[in-house]
């Protein structure tokens, strides 16, 4: 096959193609918006699936965590527990204090904010 016929063909695949367009024209459409509505609705579905799966997991895990925490709170002398359910501020102040503590414990070089 030479250039003009290669060329040839070329230019009647493009009028067949515009013709094929001009004939599906809204129905070409339609059917690509009920392919992006499923796409829309699969993702939506799958999305849905993995955020239940993420929150069951999330769940457990703080479920198990809350269960060492009162363990270990009721290993405590003094009945620990009871006192910090009794007073929650006391308890959220010291957990603060804790934790900026071990901050500066593991991070040593960082130096405190200037005003």
């Amino acid at each position: 096959m030479n250039d003009k016929q290669f060329e040839a063909k070329v230019e009647r695949d493009i009028e067949n193609t515009k013709k094929d367009v001009a004939i599906l024209g809204d129905d070409g459409v339609v059917g690509v918006n009920r392919a992006l509505e499923q796409l829309a609705e699969d993702t939506k579905k799958t999305l849905a699936a993995a955020l239940n799966t993420f929150n069951e997991g999330v769940e457990q895990g703080l479920t198990q965590y809350n269960t060492k925490i009162q363990d270990l709170a009721d290993t405590v002398p003094g009945d620990f527990s009871k006192k910090a359910a009794g007073y929650p501020w006391v308890t959220i102040t010291i957990s603060l204090v804790f934790g900026m503590l071990l901050g500066a414990l593991l991070k040593p070089n960082r130096r405190p904010i200037a005003g």
